[in-house]
């Protein structure tokens, strides 16, 4: 009704959920990919925190944290540093979460829309695919039968 899309997601550590989140989005995106972005940089300034908690923890961390996204064309901005005339609505965003791929802290990479686990937080699924994801994460029903 209000046309705001949601950002969710879910950090892993250790395949362990340790931290997620599901939000309406402040503003009405224009697209699809700004709607994507503005949930990528929620996501990377919380996976920012988590790596700065994990470092105070003396937590060795080696290389960059892997930032699944499902959206090709908010990949394609964060990793290409030339800024378009069509993403100056998103521009504080791109500049964060550009920043953090250049400094090596964030690796965005695809995954098929199918596997996305931050989907459990966003979106209406069937049946089928509800289920899916939550044997993905590893999830127990314990109102089954034994």
């Amino acid at each position: 009704m209000t046309r705001r899309s949601r950002t969710g997601y879910l950090l892993l550590l250790g395949g362990a959920p340790v931290s997620w989140k599901t939000k309406k989005q402040s503003v009405v995106s224009r697209s699809s990919a700004e709607a994507e972005y503005r949930a990528m940089a929620s996501t990377v300034s919380e996976i920012i925190w988590m790596r700065w908690l994990l470092k105070e923890l003396e937590v060795q961390q080696t290389g960059p944290t892997t930032l699944f996204c499902d959206n090709q064309a908010a990949r394609h901005i964060a990793n290409n540093p030339v800024f378009h005339e069509r993403t100056k609505h998103v521009e504080m965003d791109c500049y964060f979460v550009r920043e953090r791929v250049e400094s090596n802290e964030i690796q965005p990479m695809h995954v098929d829309t199918k596997l996305q686990l931050a989907d459990l937080f966003t979106k209406g699924l069937g049946a089928q695919q509800l289920q899916f994801l939550l044997d993905k994460l590893g999830t127990c029903n314990l109102h089954a039968p034994a």
